[in-house]
């Protein structure tokens, strides 16, 4: 069993447009509606590749309302923690005639305390029963900034982080697995710019002492770079025809994850996971839609 964990869900709209002007008016060519957030991309995309998992989010209002229907209309398994909050939108537009994507991210609301422990109480229960644990995604506002590394200590399971900051520096005492940065988000990690390729390595031998076993670090299509116990290693992500790029590190996380349960070695594990997320480039929905 893989739990995919994490607070910040969406209720994503995806806007395609044939040509987008800013400070006009844009009538979309079609509009698109589905849970996200990486939480519920990691989940849904481990249901899609056939692992045996469970995603485990808060919920709240009306959206959250049609992202509990949308999970249970796809079939994936899901335990929801019913929030005050409503869940937030978040909007991709999409510009068909230069292909750019611009994501409008609505930051999450913060959770009560006793949602808080709520949360802390189902992934106990669930913790129990899981070979690996994603946890993925920024935590909402007032939030603890060590709740990730509590959930880490409520299990056994090899857990794999998908998080950034000072939220990623709290769990690495605890020996993760992996990690899974893009460079930006390494550089927030790390507090300094990495302006170059050996700045970046460098960053990644940091996290590795901190506790990592391995480290992976993808920024966009140029070359992914994987750290593990025996060294530095660089994977190129197969050149595809980029339709919306909202969910591709989520999907890379989750074929990582499907893999190494199913008995891969890490290594070729992450490398069916580049692939993987290569060809969600391609699709419309921040999860690939058919399976494997």
């Amino acid at each position: 069993m893989i739990i995919a964990a994490g607070l910040t869900p969406a209720w994503q709209q995806i806007l395609q447009f044939g040509h987008l002007m800013t400070g006009q008016v844009n009538r979309a060519r079609s509009s698109l509606w589905c849970g996200s957030g990486k939480v519920l991309n990691v989940g849904a995309s481990l249901h899609l590749l056939g692992s045996p998992t469970l995603t485990l989010s808060p919920i709240g209002g009306a959206t959250g309302e049609q992202i509990q229907a949308d999970f249970a209309r796809r079939g994936i398994p899901a335990r929801w923690i019913n929030s005050l909050a409503p869940t937030r939108v978040c909007t991709t537009l999409l510009d068909e005639s230069t292909g750019t994507t611009t994501e409008l991210v609505e930051n999450s609301l913060p959770l009560t305390d006793d949602e808080l422990k709520l949360y802390i109480a189902a992934f106990t229960e669930v913790g129990r029963n899981a070979d690996y644990v994603v946890l993925s995604g920024s935590l909402p506002q007032q939030t603890p900034v060590g709740f990730y590394r509590t959930l880490m200590e409520q299990t056994s399971a090899r857990v794999m982080l998908d998080v950034r900051g000072q939220e990623l520096l709290e769990c690495l005492p605890l020996k993760p697995f992996l990690v899974k940065p893009n460079r930006e988000e390494l550089a927030t990690t790390v507090r300094r710019p990495l302006e170059n390729e050996p700045a970046v390595i460098h960053a990644m031998s940091e996290v590795r002492e901190r506790g990592a076993e391995w480290v992976v670090v993808s920024n966009g299509p140029d070359p992914l770079l994987v750290m593990g116990p025996e060294g530095l290693t660089r994977l190129m992500p197969p050149e595809v025809r980029v339709v919306n790029p909202i969910g591709c590190g989520d999907a890379l996380t989750a074929a990582i994850a499907a893999k190494i349960h199913a008995g891969a070695e890490p290594f070729d594990a992450i490398r069916f996971g580049v692939e993987y997320s290569g060809r969600k480039a391609a699709s419309l929905f921040p999860v690939l839609l058919e399976s494997t």
